[in-house]
């Protein structure tokens, strides 16, 4: 399988580029959090989003979407962390598009048109502590009557403030620790006993801690079997792990670009600093490192998409190595813009901000480094 676009994912890309960086761009960013908005990105975009069809792109076509692939998908990312663009697509249009797969067909068909139109805003409730562990699901779902009884706290809940569906991730059975006993659910907005508390991240992001206190579910809810949710799980995991990926590609590739520029710019000594070796080799070792980790996301997307077997291995391989290039890429622009680089005035900040969160986001390098060696036995 070639690690190249085809004709139409290129047109794909083509029309996503210049669409989210004329409505999506960084000062749209800027405009933002400057305003302290309390949704932390803006519903007529998104609606925008769902007009030009990118909403819709991993819903089957029977539902009204696109019946794309998780390439599609990436392209359209891609370009959101590009423009460090807010928006709910990666936890709505990838997450909970994913779990809803699953779901009772009563379920698609209600959520779908929504999505498909960017009107609809979902959230993933999976951890449950500092760091993205979703080994460990404590929040228990009781029988109570026709349906469950939820009671527990999730933590790190994109969009979780303004969400209109939650995917749960819940116990039905067994300890924290182990691997059967999990259900995922569907809880809507507004359910009894359900507390979000929002906070803003550093890249000016909003994410909530979740209380569930005795929230009252039928068994509609339930998403595939109960207590056979680890696998409907690791589906969406793949999906926002290597969604995740393709939007620090973006990131690092428009903090790339940035720094590019700044050195065809700034002069010392009277020459353009790009001109002196030590940076442009600096810069080599960055385009490097960045097609690597392109590379490793795309092949991760393709095997999703073919339902290879060993999808799995290749998304932890994307996600670390996104997050390192694209950490890698701000640093490096950070660095090579000098002092100013420090400042709210140069936009290459505001780049290694939203890296830090989406490095960290469904797990950081070193947690899927760890994932990858258990799977391969160590």
């Amino acid at each position: 399988m070639p690690l190249l676009l085809s004709d139409d994912q290129v047109l794909l890309a083509d029309t996503a580029r210049p669409f989210v960086a004329e409505r999506g761009g960084v000062r749209h960013l800027r405009a933002l959090r400057d305003a302290n908005d309390a949704t932390a990105f803006s519903r007529e975009l998104w609606a925008e989003f769902g007009a030009m069809g990118f909403a819709g792109a991993l819903v089957p076509e029977s539902d009204g979407g696109s019946g794309l692939g998780h390439v599609e998908a990436g392209i359209i990312l891609e370009e959101i962390g590009r423009n460090l663009t807010p928006s709910p697509f990666l936890t709505t249009a990838v997450g909970a598009v994913t779990a809803l797969a699953a779901a009772s067909a009563e379920q698609s068909r209600r959520w779908a048109p929504g999505v498909v139109a960017g009107k609809t805003v979902a959230a993933l409730a999976i951890d449950e502590g500092p760091r993205h562990r979703p080994e460990r699901i404590a929040l228990r779902a009781e029988r109570a009557g026709n349906g469950f009884r939820l009671t527990g706290e999730k933590t790190f809940v994109a969009n979780g403030h303004v969400a209109d569906l939650f995917v749960v991730a819940a116990r039905t059975s067994g300890r924290a620790e182990d691997a059967e006993g999990v259900t995922l659910f569907v809880v809507e907005k507004g359910a009894k006993g359900l507390e979000a508390a929002p906070a803003r991240l550093v890249d000016a992001s909003l994410a909530s801690r979740l209380r569930f206190e005795g929230v009252e579910v039928d068994a509609d809810a339930v998403i595939g079997e109960v207590d056979g949710g680890r696998a409907s799980l690791a589906r969406v995991l793949n999906a926002v792990r290597v969604g995740s990926a393709s939007e620090l590609l973006g990131v690092g590739a428009g903090a790339m670009a940035l720094t590019v520029d700044y050195l065809k710019t700034r002069k010392q000594f009277g020459q353009p600093i790009g001109a002196f070796q030590a940076l442009q080799h600096r810069a080599a070792h960055l385009y490097s490192e960045m097609e690597v980790a392109r590379s490793a996301t795309l092949k991760a997307q393709q095997l999703l998409d073919a339902g290879d077997p060993e999808a799995e291995r290749a998304v932890h391989v994307a996600k670390a190595m996104a997050g390192l290039a694209a950490t890698l890429a701000v640093q490096e622009g950070v660095q090579m813009h000098g002092g100013v680089g420090m400042t709210d005035a140069f936009d290459i900040g505001l780049y290694m901000k939203r890296c830090r969160v989406l490095a960290e986001m469904f797990g950081g390098a070193d947690y899927h480094a760890d994932a990858l060696a258990r799977l391969e036995g160590y």
